[in-house]
């Protein structure tokens, strides 16, 4: 029996010749009966009419008989969207239903690029829905008399919440969800929009906090995800890494053609450069057609990317993951993925921009960028296959974060501790917050805690004489306001043409390195360097053409856990004869030449081969793991060996493995009886060979930026990086010189060991390798699982030419 609240809804989907999921027809009912909840849907198959529409027949339904007459209504929804990019195309598709249906409401975009005039209006009289951002929604809460201007809000949406769910951005989320709740009159309702990861309940218990009880709506639809791989005409069967890709530019080309739209995604940002530059001189005919999106570029040259695509007015898209969440490109006929995403998830958001339709297959091509690469496509498939997908953990106890929440409120109305404490108790990040530590983050922003006291800056907030907590500075206020934002990035660098056109953003590490008049490629152009002036990077259009691409920090992305321990089955039927997939057989010969040299480890094997070159000693260890363990893994053996034997080591690493190399011999036979692995005193040993004091003082000063300690500056004239960076190991080394137990600094110790370093994953691995059997080979030459780890360290070291020319050497001395 049709249920008589969703009418309005059933003629507007008529009209378009639609007919609703069960799992829209499930989330409105929800919905009107006054539930909270997390949508669980795939990419395209309808999420935003499933919660868009039962906020339209709420409002409907509450008002029979004049729904359709232009009211004062206040804000009703606040609509939370990950990115900038997203929400005009969100808002403009919600605005498009309220006017087909004859509702009156107005739907309006709240972020950084909102300008004064706009925002002043928009105070004065709400619209009923609000598109917006974390950061934004904490600007909101800083508002004076924002008490007013949330009285009348139903609901918060939280759009693509697994893409907030494990950074600060959504501890963000949680802190302006538990304060909304508490002091809106009515129920306020929330609901989260979720892609499919691993720990979906988690999630909505992060979502909806503690107290609430969990409720999902699953969509039973199966999106399929048709994946082509590119295969080389030959197979290398010693890869390096990223060699291929490129050269698999003829098999790419037909494709786009052959293609209305479109998407051809990268990992990194260089590479983006890379490919946009090959593409356009193999088909200049194709100029106008194409176009670069990433991160680093001027955002307006991504929104006209953004809107010629949704326009079909372009054919390609070079792009990152900066195009990896819901914006609704209907006209994209296929994704491109280049290399592996060396993600489940990843792979599947990405191919979900394809056939961005419900009952429209997802068509990706994936092309690897070396031979092993292929492995990871067979694992990938297998994962989307068996419908596994990994977890997103969510941070907690990260007081940056709360401090900068405390004195956000204290610059709006003020707050009474006692309620505030209450309402952190309910959530996922500070549940286990105790009295003691909250009175801490009170003295720290009321007098900046036992160390800073003494200095009138860090004491911002006031106590009034009712016991309100409040900032009554206006400087103090205007630079809170200014500071906001949980997002702190590598130090970054505009830059722009001579004659003032900006181009967009590049990590300052990258620019130290230039001399005026050396020439590199970005955003689509070449340029030539000319100088630095207040903090921008002068180019102008270079006459010849450059292969120097800007390289960003933290480019390589490390193996998730879930697709590594698929890889491993993947080697573990390979070396019994079993060929799981096409991948598998075409790279059986690098895989037969690799039991032949060596052997194939199965998932009760760790293998150790050992060679020796005109370079030294080497030996090389294959957890397959990611290089992120891998990285530790190799400075913790390396330093745990250094005690019995003096040798000094360089250490390489990619996802498979880690290689370390010598110039005297490495009794690694003896050194293995010595009880290597032993988790006795793991975590004081991992400490001592990653420098950890540094790896913090680093960490410290993203949290010094969030917690107010370190102001960035003001607009147009941001503080340099330097001093940054200066003032930030200057309260660094006070805190730990003179309080202990300051809990940022202790925060940024944490979070080295836990999100840095994978404290728990170190542990975990350790336990697998000594539950293993260690085999030593000595194939008494490179193998094609180490060969591309030494090409790695080697690529270090040498220039692009020079490392094709010493590839092509070493190659010519292996077996075939």
């Amino acid at each position: 029996m049709e249920d008589k609240r969703f009418i309005p809804a059933n003629k507007y989907f008529q009209a378009k010749g639609w007919k609703p999921f069960p799992f829209q027809l499930e989330t409105w009912k929800d919905y009107l009966d006054g539930k909270s909840g997390l949508l669980n849907a795939p990419t395209g198959s309808g999420k935003t009419f499933a919660l868009w529409m039962p906020v339209l027949l709420e409002y409907i339904n509450k008002n029979p008989n004049s729904w359709q007459k232009p009211k004062k209504n206040g804000l009703q929804i606040i609509w939370v969207s990950p990115l900038r990019a997203l929400a005009q195309d969100i808002s403009f598709a919600m605005q498009e239903v309220c006017n087909q249906m004859g509702l009156p409401w107005r739907v309006e975009v709240r972020n950084g690029d909102t300008n004064s005039k706009q925002k002043q209006a928009q105070k004065r009289n709400p619209p009923e829905c609000l598109v917006t951002t974390p950061e934004t929604l904490h600007i909101l809460l800083a508002q004076k008399e924002n008490s007013k201007f949330f009285k009348d809000l139903q609901c918060i949406i939280i759009d693509e919440w697994h893409e907030l769910l494990g950074n600060k951005r959504g501890v963000q989320v949680q802190l302006a969800l538990g304060y909304l709740r508490s002091m809106i009159p009515n129920p306020l309702k929330v609901w989260g929009i979720s892609a499919t990861i691993g720990n979906l309940q988690e999630a909505c218990e992060v979502l909806l906090g503690k107290k609430s009880q969990i409720h999902i709506v699953k969509a039973e639809i199966d999106k399929e995800i048709d994946i082509q791989t590119i295969y080389p005409e030959e197979l290398e069967k010693y890869p390096w890494s990223g060699h291929l890709g490129i050269k698999l530019l003829d098999k790419v080309i037909p494709i786009i053609e052959e293609k209305s739209s479109v998407l051809l995604f990268t990992n990194t940002r260089a590479q983006t450069e890379i490919w946009y530059q090959k593409i356009m001189e193999m088909r200049p005919d194709w100029a106008g057609w194409v176009a670069i999106h990433h991160g680093s570029l001027d955002q307006s040259v991504r929104t006209w990317v953004e809107e010629s695509l949704h326009l079909g007015k372009l054919k390609l898209v070079v792009c990152t993951s900066s195009l990896d969440l819901g914006v609704d490109f209907r006209p994209v006929e296929a994704v491109i993925q280049i290399g592996s995403p060396k993600g489940i998830a990843r792979f599947v958001q990405r191919a979900g921009r394809a056939g961005h339709r419900p009952g429209i297959a997802s068509q990706i091509y994936f092309v690897p960028t070396n031979s092993l690469e292929l492995v990871e496509a067979a694992a990938l498939r297998q994962s989307i296959k068996s419908g596994e997908m990994e977890s997103i953990p969510c941070p907690t106890m990260t007081y940056d974060v709360l401090i900068q929440f405390l004195v956000t409120l204290a610059v709006g109305e003020g707050f009474f501790p006692k309620k505030i404490f209450e309402l952190l108790k309910d959530t996922y990040s500070f549940s286990m917050i105790t009295e003691k530590e909250f009175q801490w983050t009170l003295a720290f922003i009321t007098q900046g805690g036992e160390s800073l006291q003494s200095y009138e800056e860090f004491s911002k907030v006031e106590i009034m004489e009712n016991g309100l907590f409040k900032v009554n500075d206006r400087r103090t206020a205007m630079r809170h306001r200014l500071s906001m934002g949980t997002i702190v990035s590598d130090p970054m660098l505009k830059v722009k043409l001579r004659n003032g056109a900006f181009l967009g953003m590049i990590e300052e590490y990258f620019i130290a390195k230039l001399k005026p008049g050396d020439r590199f490629h970005f955003s689509g152009r070449s340029l030539e360097f000319l100088k630095i002036k207040d903090q921008t990077a002068q180019v102008q259009i270079a006459k010849k053409k450059s292969n120097n691409i800007p390289s960003y920090m933290g480019g390589r992305i490390s193996l998730t856990s879930k697709l590594a321990g698929k890889i491993r089955t993947i080697l573990e039927d390979a070396s019994k004869g079993i060929w799981a997939t096409e991948e598998i057989k075409f790279i059986a010969p690098l895989l037969a030449l690799q039991q032949q040299l060596s052997m194939i480890p199965d998932n009760q094997t760790l293998l150790i081969e050992k060679n020796i070159s005109r370079e030294g000693h080497h030996v090389f260890f294959f957890p397959f793991e990611g290089r992120v363990v891998h990285e530790i893994l190799g400075a913790l053996i390396a330093y745990r060996i250094s005690f019995s034997y003096p040798i000094t080591f360089s250490i390489a690493m990619n996802d498979y493995g880690f290689e370390l190399l010598s110039d005297s011999p490495i009794p690694i036979e003896d050194i293995l009886e010595e009880d290597l692995f032993t988790e006795k005193g793991l975590l004081e040993d991992i400490l001592a060979c990653i420098n950890e004091s540094e790896m913090a003082k680093r960490k410290f000063r993203d949290i010094a930026t969030i917690s107010g300690l370190v102001f960035q500056g003001f607009p147009g004239k941001p503080m340099k990086f330097k001093h940054l960076q200066s003032s930030s190991s200057i309260l660094y080394g006070v805190f730990e010189e003179y309080d202990t137990e300051n809990l940022l600094l202790k925060q940024a110790q944490r979070e080295v060991l836990d999100m840095q370093m994978e404290k728990n994953k170190i542990l975990e691995v350790i336990r697998t390798i000594n539950s293993q059997k260690l085999v030593i080979m000595k194939p008494g030459q490179f193998t094609p699982f180490s060969f591309p780890i030494m090409v790695d360290r080697l690529r270090a070291t040498l220039t692009s030419e020079n490392l094709e020319d010493r590839i092509a050497k070493m190659k010519a001395n292996l077996i075939n």
